[in-house]
């Protein structure tokens, strides 16, 4: 993923987090919202109650793996937030992905 896709400020957070159009399962939590660039943008939070910095972190480079094998599933022109859950931490890397392609796939935002 490269740094322009990033969302990283705490305004542009707000924006889509307010925005309420969201998709999820017990695992995580999707927000979207449209944005005015010519690209998709992706923040993700993990929540310190998930686990120490080293395991947040590894998460965090997992579902960017996902996300950058899986572009073509994501609409265009848009920003997400991916909010982390506890419960992934039962989850091997191929379970994640499979429940983020599920959690895509599945829900309308085409």
């Amino acid at each position: 993923m490269k740094k322009i896709n990033i969302v990283r400020k705490n305004q542009d957070f707000k924006r889509v987090l307010n925005q309420r159009k969201s998709l999820g399962n017990k695992y995580l939590v999707i927000y979207y919202k449209e944005n005015n660039i010519n690209l998709n943008r992706y923040g993700i939070s993990v929540s310190k109650k998930v686990g120490n910095a080293v395991t947040r972190n590894k998460i965090k480079r997992q579902i960017k793996n996902i996300i950058d094998k899986n572009q073509n599933l994501f609409k265009k022109n848009q920003d997400y937030i991916i909010i982390v859950k506890k419960a992934i931490l039962d989850l091997k890397y191929n379970e994640i992905e499979e429940s983020i392609k599920k959690l895509i796939t599945i829900n309308k935002w085409r």
